[in-house]
């Protein structure tokens, strides 16, 4: 059986606030640096599902917990 995989995205209007929250000029425009932002947003989350994943059968657990990611954690920033 096939399984579905869902697409991860995020809205735009949320990672634009996120982003232009951090200029302190109103002036700055942000909107190719939103597309960016969106599409890194969404390999660092499929990365860090993928990476709890492999930790948790590396322990052989069979659903992914909380420690797991806070295990693959600190190399993903590093990879990042």
């Amino acid at each position: 059986m096939a399984e579905k995989e869902e697409e991860v995205y995020f809205k735009k209007e949320t990672v634009s606030k996120l982003l232009c929250s951090s200029f302190k000029e109103d002036k700055t425009r942000c909107s190719d640096a939103t597309l960016l932002m969106r599409e890194m947003l969404k390999v660092f989350v499929q990365e860090a599902a993928l990476r709890s994943l492999k930790q948790a059968e590396s322990e052989d657990c069979s659903q992914v917990e909380i420690e797991h990611f806070e295990k693959i954690l600190p190399q993903l920033l590093l990879d990042f």
